[in-house]
Parts: structure tokens; sequence; C-alpha cells
């Protein structure tokens, strides 16, 4: 898939585990996880915001667009 989510690192960087953000944002541990693996099909906008107030950070510091290359 060539959306990244880099919700790993901006956890990292703001020193926050994923249990503290789940609480923060009112979001379970499972759908926070599933998001961070990169396995979501759909994020609502009103999470990603809740999540971005959270961390102190932009959507694009949490979603990057990597082309897939073609063979």
């Amino acid at each position: 898939m060539p959306i990244i989510v880099n919700l790993d690192v901006m956890l990292a960087r703001r020193k926050m585990s994923l249990t503290e953000l789940s609480e923060k944002v009112g979001v379970t541990i499972g759908n926070l996880s599933m998001l961070k693996q990169g396995h979501a099909r759909a994020v609502r906008f009103s999470t990603l915001e809740k999540v971005c107030e959270a961390l102190d950070c932009q959507p694009g510091d949490l979603l990057e667009y990597a082309r897939e290359e073609s063979s």
C-alpha cells in the first residue's frame, strides 16, 4: 500500500505510549495498533484530528505517500 503511517515515529518523538494515546484520544488500543501497523482501511477525520492534537503534530507528520515502483 502506498500510504505509510508514521504513528510509531511520532509516538517515539513525543515519548508517549500507545496506551497513553488511546486514553487521550478515546480510541481503543486495538484500533490505534491497526493504524500504527498500516492495517487500517480508513481513518475518520475526527480521529485524525484528535491524534494530531494529542501528539501536537500535523496530519502530514503521520501519513506519507510513497509511489509504488512498477516492474
